[in-house]
């Protein structure tokens, strides 16, 4: 899903599979790949985790002043994950970019509601 959004790529760095726009890191797996980091507004992660400690907990320390939240990838579903991943993209790109593919969204998913 990552690979497919405007402006995003997949790298690899010290094992670890992370996406990218540019330079910033949106996405990172952890190694065992049972958690993943994502972009998300700092002034609403306590928020966040508190609400469902469970699925969400702050990242280490040194991360802490980086928008940035994790997520326990067995405690969410595929649906939970594509809206993780969009909208920890749309953090990072232009808000151009970001309404552009949000308008060709809505657009698929009136046409396929219609039987177009």
């Amino acid at each position: 899903m990552a690979s497919t959004l405007p402006r995003s790529y997949e790298a690899f760095v010290q094992g670890r599979v992370k996406f990218r726009v540019g330079r910033i890191v949106y996405l990172a797996f952890s190694r065992d790949e049972t958690l993943l980091g994502f972009a998300f507004p700092k002034e609403w992660r306590d928020a966040l985790v508190e609400s469902e400690p469970e699925k969400y907990m702050l990242p280490r320390e040194s991360d802490l002043r980086y928008n940035w939240v994790v997520v326990r990838l067995a405690a969410i579903d595929e649906e939970e994950m594509r809206e993780l991943v969009i909208d920890a993209w749309a953090i990072v790109v232009p808000k151009s970019v970001a309404a552009a593919y949000a308008e060709r969204e809505d657009q698929v998913w009136q046409a396929s509601r219609d039987g177009s």
